[in-house]
């Protein structure tokens, strides 16, 4: 429910958020063209603070209300702010971080709400707000300061600005928790009057978090005092839910006040340690050296384009595809190990764990990340690849499991599949370095569990129906089949031919749930018997946040295998013109997470994403390139209700990235990329001394199509190119002719099945 007392809506290309459309290209640097606001409105659930690429900090704006919109703090049509938070998640559809808040006030405003349980606030205005890569800056209308935010990977900085006022205050706030969140341990120590140090415990989301921080400040504070109570001299504090510092100043006209907070896993001794080493200048120093590190980052990809509006999407959706997975080691590579989904460690571990030789990271969404944004980052982040397996590989030393969705050395459990297992083998036949047999037993381990249902779906082939709120029978099954095809084909690679057999004979299961009597993945009771009543388009607990329309398509190991069951091309081509075509009627109630429809097709949430391109698979590219360049154009705004669903910590960015570059991975751990359409005249990717361009040729408008593609002067005769063409650096041109052709002069050849590319 949206908070109304305090909120006005604001008009969307309000000043200081949405950038100016420029009437020229610009060719100066490139985080000019990222608008963090893009998803702060509507269901994208972002976040527009300051972070560096794959930062542990996420330094941003809590409207301090809980609720779905406000799941990443902070929510557009809001018009009040609570304070600012350390950590944030970015597009997720479950709420969880919110640490550390601080909040600087004076004596010019008193008002409180019980909306955001009575803590200060001030109003705002997006008129009077701003943000950019690395910096985000408000002013607290109330209170007539202003606060500006920038980060380090480990250090969230904040500088306030103030008018002369005869109290002026910094609250610290360890109690403060919305939504899933809620602290269990907190702890405040005033070291001296410019440093505090503590900690804050809290479970949720995500179980047994533990977050430590040393606070450092530009200027002496005059006195001090816990939990709103008389001031008694006390140093220290603890508590669980209510554990707060306020700080005394006497502040000058335009007098600043610069905020340094490191952060840790492991020890306010290590987060005092990030300070040192990274945050050792001024804010613009580390503002700078923030923009300049984005900066860096997004020259890894050039367009050159008139259409500026596309320009803007394109590197804000660059920007948004890094803002997850984060960093979770200290600069010695310790951090809290792994715990499960109860928040227990495993027996025998010790609870501080050490990455030797690699940063650790978390925050793996992978039921959404495993199918774009993970294939993404072995092209434009290979660097960091490495670093993210051996994490996974972490995880599943701590855990005995791989991750399934793990947030700050917690399991969360959330979503389906062991979807860890693509992210490993497409590193692995990508050629990547990391413990190989270490690598397939983690993934046969995961695959072989009992948990999850994994015990009932080896036994059967299947998973059946059960009392479950979120049985999710049919997905659970179809998603461990394509994992099990992946382990298949590491094992293969590996020489493990036993397994080799038994994983690919599993990743057939899909085949246990098709009904040939309605042409439909079904689901089933235990007695193997199809449940009836079924309606395709009816959102049941049988299909994890979709319907049997959706998880039709999702056997992306053997899509020439689910045609030949739908009964061949032509049919299997029907079936797909009904997904886009077959709309919910205005009767049908359609859940949350069903956005970005067209027909049947629901961009907004993930199973839906590789469908548009399977038309390729049907001889028919010219549907696929018409239908990616529609979701191109109506599912991507530069405003803040940019999004048209979550944007799930990357997928739905590198789902548009793939697609601007003019290809899409439908199987993710094949090697291969299915083509569709650039949107830009020229784009470069540069990998270091390797450059791969993707150009369209000839005359060309809004309503032209391909004629040809060409790599390195060659004509293609197939739909798709390699991981191993574009690493090698080339050419690949899209000669483009008027209107969109419905004929195909020669049979274009698709992927094989069971072969890696």
């Amino acid at each position: 429910m949206r908070f109304k007392g305090y909120c006005g809506l604001v008009l969307l290309g309000a000043l200081g958020c949405v950038p100016q459309q420029k009437t020229e290209v610009d060719e100066g640097r490139l985080v000019q063209w990222v608008n963090p606001f893009v998803g702060t409105d509507g269901p994208g659930n972002t976040y527009p603070g300051a972070t560096v690429p794959f930062g542990m900090v996420q330094l941003s704006p809590d409207i301090g209300i809980p609720g779905w919109d406000r799941i990443a703090g902070y929510y557009y049509q809001d018009s009040i702010i609570t304070g600012f938070s350390h950590t944030h998640l970015s597009g997720t559809g479950a709420g969880d971080l919110y640490d550390i808040l601080v909040m600087p006030t004076n004596n010019g405003f008193s008002q409180r709400i019980p909306e955001n349980n009575f803590k200060p606030f001030s109003h705002f205005s997006h008129n009077r707000e701003g943000a950019s890569p690395g910096y985000y800056w408000v002013d607290l209308l109330d209170y007539g300061i202003k606060a500006e935010m920038t980060a380090t990977k480990r250090v969230g900085v904040h500088r306030y600005t103030f008018p002369k006022a005869d109290s002026t205050q910094i609250h610290i706030d360890l109690g403060y928790a919305i939504n899933w969140d809620k602290p269990t341990d907190t702890f405040l120590k005033v070291v001296n009057d410019s440093t505090i140090q503590g900690h804050r415990m809290s479970t949720g989301w995500a179980r047994n978090q533990r977050l430590f921080f040393e606070m450092r400040f530009s200027k002496p504070f005059t006195s001090h005092r816990f939990n709103n109570g008389p001031i008694e001299g006390a140093s220290s504090f603890r508590g669980t839910t209510d554990t707060k510092i306020i700080l005394e100043y006497a502040m000058e006209d335009g007098e600043q006040l610069v905020l340094r907070t490191g952060l840790s896993s492991v020890s306010a001794e290590a987060a005092g340690k990030a300070i040192d080493t990274e945050a050792h200048t001024n804010f613009d120093a580390i503002r700078r050296e923030a923009e300049n590190h984005w900066e860096k980052e997004l020259q890894k990809v050039k367009v050159i384009t008139q259409d500026t509006v596309s320009k803007g999407i394109f590197y804000t959706m660059c920007y948004q595809s890094m803002l997850a997975p984060t960093l979770y080691s200290d600069s010695n590579g310790a951090y809290k190990a792994a715990n499960d989904a109860e928040g227990k460690y495993l027996k025998g571990m010790d609870t501080v764990a050490k990455a030797i030789g690699f940063d650790r990271y978390d925050t793996f969404s992978l039921w959404d990340t495993f199918r774009a944004a993970h294939p993404l980052y072995t092209i434009l982040h290979p660097e960091r690849v490495p670093h993210m397996v051996k994490s996974l590989l972490a995880h599943y030393k701590e855990t005995g499991l791989l991750p399934v969705w793990s947030m700050q050395g917690s399991e969360t459990n959330m979503m389906i599949g062991y979807h860890a297992v693509p992210v490993i083998v497409d590193a692995h036949f990508k050629g990547f370095d990391f413990d190989r047999e270490l690598a397939f037993e983690a993934c046969k381990s995961s695959a072989m569990a009992n948990g999850r249902q994994i015990d009932i779906y080896r036994e059967k082939g299947f998973i059946p129906v059960d009392g479950h709120h979120e049985n999710w029978s049919v997905s659970k099954t179809l998603e461990y089949a394509y994992d099990d095809w992946c382990i298949a084909m590491f094992a293969k690679d590996l020489g493990k031919m036993e397994d080799h057999d038994y994983f690919l004979a599993r990743s057939k299961n899909w085949r246990n749930l098709y009904n040939e009597k309605n042409s439909w993945l079904q689901p089933k009771d235990g007695k193997g018997n199809f449940i009836y009543p079924f309606v395709p388009k009816a959102y049941t607990p049988y299909f994890c946040e979709s319907n049997a329309w959706h998880y039709y398509w999702s056997v992306m190991q053997d899509i020439p295998g689910l045609i030949q069951k739908t009964g061949g091309l032509e049919r299997f081509e029907q079936k797909l013109d009904s997904m886009f075509t077959y709309a919910p009627s205005p009767e049908d109630k359609l859940p949350i997470f069903s956005t970005g429809m067209i027909g049947q097709y629901a961009h907004g949430n993930e199973p839906s994403h590789h469908v548009a391109y399977l038309y390729n698979y049907v001889q028919k590219p010219e549907k696929t390139r018409k239908l990616i360049q529609r979701i191109v154009r109506e599912q991507y705004k530069n405003e803040p209700n940019g999004h048209c669903g979550n944007e799930d910590c990357g997928q739905m960015s590198s789902w548009l990235l793939f697609s601007a570059m003019g290809f899409y991975p439908v199987n993710p751990a094949q090697g291969v990329y299915d083509l569709g359409i650039p949107l830009f005249e020229e784009l470069e990717i540069n990998m270091g001394k390797k450059k791969f361009t993707i150009r369209k040729e000839g005359h060309y408008t809004s309503g032209s199509d391909v004629e040809a593609v060409f790599l390195n002067g060659k004509k293609l005769d197939r739909t798709y190119i390699t991981h191993r063409e574009i690493t090698r650096g080339g050419e690949l041109v899209f000669k483009m002719t008027d209107g969109f052709s419905s004929t195909v002069k020669s049979k274009l050849k698709t992927p094989e099945v069971n072969k890696i590319y």
